[in-house]
């Protein structure tokens, strides 16, 4: 119970977009060892090599359940969900079927999926998982069907998720179309930036200077007592708790492939970057708020920036009605070359090992999602729907174009994550919480992987 917990805290915020059309919430960090992998798969140069040969098969009328924590039937509201829709329709009668999506409460949603597998009797036919939920434990236990061989066509699939992100012994057991995840990046209160007569942020982006040293003195220069009486009352970063995004956008990790990667320079040159944020005043400090604190300073209109993912400007619109906000790349890290957004739990869909025939599921969500789009990239639609501003869809683009997955935190229980955060901007020194933290984060490390 506690690691399910501790996973449902961190996943709230990275609900995945639904890869059968409709989309709930983008992925924000939320799916996704170590490395980046670009927004959109890359189309073949011949497409009809990658597609699957047309199969003729019946179904026998059965209903195929497809089982996940939010609703992903497709939704009939952009040309290219309307051509999914009939790509859906034409195969439930060719192939003799019915599809029932089934939606369960996210915080009953590991004990039901997890029970049914382990009672042979899965609650779906098609389940969308998050990797630390089934790697390596009920995948061990042989109760998922391999997929890999099946998702070869790059017009459809996301080979990442496949082949990296839900790969276990040489074989992957997820499949995803669509999009990778969100863009993350740092939004910003333009308004207010003009109040203050501060150079604008989105210049730092057209001379390619956006970094972490121009992001720190934007902040520092954000940081105001406008009324003389000796606090601030003007602040230019909601939290210094950001070493996930930090991460990301350094190239650096937290495990690298199943061990402790806290010594990496990299990832020190992070944790640095941190320690810095709070060491130096540079970020608003907390008033012992939760999780949502950081967005909640941001609304409040006196804080010049915070980092997000892109879906979340949807709740600005509607919270902010009155200031302009705009939306930035996470600035990029001294050992990066271009900007990184980040997600920490890749989800997927996977085929339980007890449904039959998991190459004709493959198969009808191959054929549902194999269209011609007309978006120039796949994620146009939704940037044009929640942002204006012309250079905002464009950071979001360019952010969601690499994704960094940061694992670490979310898939091993025991990890005291957490504890070395606190230290790092309590202000001890990063060499004394390495040297601190690097066994018990390999015990942690072991605990899962060494079963």
């Amino acid at each position: 119970m506690v690691l399910v917990w501790c996973l449902i805290l961190v996943l709230m915020a990275s609900c995945s977009s639904g890869s059968g059309g409709g989309a709930a919430n983008p992925d924000a960090s939320g799916g996704n060892s170590a490395g980046g992998s670009t927004d959109a798969p890359a189309k073949p140069d011949d497409k009809e090599e990658s597609n699957t040969s047309e199969m003729d098969f019946d179904m026998g009328g059965r209903t195929i359940k497809w089982v996940s924590w939010y609703d992903e039937s497709i939704k009939e509201d952009n040309p290219d969900n309307i051509k999914k829709k009939q790509n859906l329709d034409e195969l439930m009668k060719k192939h003799n079927f019915k599809m029932e999506y089934v939606m369960i409460d996210y915080s009953e949603y590991v004990n039901k999926v997890t029970s049914s597998l382990l009672a042979g009797e899965p609650i779906g036919d098609i389940i969308r998982m998050a990797r630390p939920w089934m790697i390596p434990t009920l995948v061990k236990q042989d109760l998922f069907s391999p997929v890999d061989e099946y998702t070869k066509n790059q017009n459809v699939f996301i080979q990442q998720y496949t082949n990296d992100y839900s790969q276990f012994e040489g074989r992957g057991y997820g499949f995803r179309a669509g999009i990778n995840g969100a863009s993350s990046g740092i939004f910003y209160n333009r308004t207010l930036m003009g109040k203050l007569g501060l150079k604008p942020l989105q210049e730092y982006v057209n001379e390619n200077n956006w970094n972490w040293e121009t992001f720190i003195q934007a902040a520092k220069e954000a940081n105001k007592d406008t009324n003389n009486d000796g606090k601030l009352d003007i602040w230019g970063l909601a939290s210094a708790s950001i070493l996930v995004q930090a991460l990301a956008a350094n190239d650096a990790n937290l495990v690298s492939e199943g061990k402790q990667n806290l010594e990496d320079p990299k990832t020190k040159e992070t944790l640095d970057f941190i320690s810095r944020l709070a060491t130096e005043h540079i970020a608003r400090p907390t008033e012992g708020g939760d999780w949502t604190e950081p967005g909640q300073f941001f609304r409040q209109g006196n804080t010049l920036m915070y980092a997000g993912s892109d879906y979340e400007m949807d709740g600005f619109k509607k919270d902010m009605p009155d200031l302009d906000i705009g939306f930035l790349p996470f600035p990029k890290g001294p050992s990066a070359t271009e900007y990184r957004s980040h997600l920490t739990i890749p989800n997927y869909l996977t085929i339980p090992k007890a449904v039959e025939h998991p190459e004709q599921l493959v198969y009808i969500y191959e054929k549902i999602n194999d269209i011609e789009s007309i978006y120039d990239y796949p994620k146009q639609s939704t940037l044009e729907t929640l942002f204006k501003n012309e250079d905002d869809i464009h950071n979001a683009k360019i952010a969601g174009e690499v994704i960094n997955v940061v694992d670490g935190k979310d898939g091993y229980p025991s990890m005291p994550y957490y504890e070395l955060v606190g230290e790092i901007l309590e202000g001890n020194s990063v060499s004394t919480v390495i040297g601190k933290y690097k066994e018990p984060f390999q015990a942690s490390i072991d605990e899962v992987w060494k079963k």
